[in-house]
């Protein structure tokens, strides 16, 4: 069992790249819940986390699923009673491709994942972030502009702008939203965009991870 008073971060996302790394990285200060579809990486994740003498909570859930959403957020405030932090970190990346040849399931994928389930969950997760100090981290990778990169812009820009207006609305609040910009790091989600490229030069996820932390926690 938990103890209510420690610190308790949720990572939405977790299982791989840079959620993966800021949970490894919250847990040496907070208890970290790891909320990802893939339940082998979310062990992976979990092992990581114990061999350093940390301790997480996995929660196998698609985010897209608002029922399984709002039990996740009924059963955090039951156990702990609220959260410290929130970082969300969980995205799809649709393929390539021009403007006028996005294919329509590819985009509605894209919309899903990183629009609606990001409008879920702010207000499901917001009642939560009731601890002095709160915070929540959004990541901004919108490549707007760029070529192919349309559908993904599209849906990262509406997602910032959640978080946009989220933070304006909180200002008078004991709740900081804060919009993170992180390094080209090799994940999967840019290995999509960018196949062959020379990973060597990108930022490793785990030094990301602490580089976006440091000073917030």
């Amino acid at each position: 069992m938990t103890d209510k008073a420690e610190k308790i971060a949720l990572v939405t996302g977790a299982s791989r790249g840079l959620g993966a790394a800021l949970a490894e990285a919250l847990a040496a200060t907070h208890h970290v819940i790891a909320v990802a579809r893939t339940t082998g990486a979310l062990e992976e994740l979990d092992d990581r986390i114990q061999a350093a003498g940390h301790q997480a909570t996995l929660a196998p859930m698609d985010v897209t699923v608002p029922d399984a959403m709002a039990h996740l957020c009924r059963s955090v405030y039951d156990r702990w009673g609220g959260i410290d932090l929130w970082a969300h970190t969980a995205v799809h990346a649709p393929p390539l491709s021009p403007a006028d040849h996005v294919d329509g399931k590819d985009f509605t994928k894209t919309m899903t994942v990183n629009v609606t389930a990001t409008s879920v969950l702010i207000p499901y997760v917001s009642p939560l972030l009731n601890r002095p100090g709160a915070q929540a981290l959004f990541f901004a990778d919108d490549h707007a502009g760029e070529k192919f990169f349309g559908a993904y812009a599209a849906s990262k820009q509406a997602q910032i702008a959640l978080a946009r207006a989220w933070q304006a609305e909180t200002e008078a609040m004991d709740l900081t939203v804060r919009i993170l910009q992180p390094q080209p790091m090799p994940t999967a989600v840019r290995a999509r965009f960018f196949p062959g490229e020379d990973r060597s030069a990108l930022a490793d996820p785990r030094d990301e991870a602490k580089r976006l932390l440091d000073g917030l926690v």
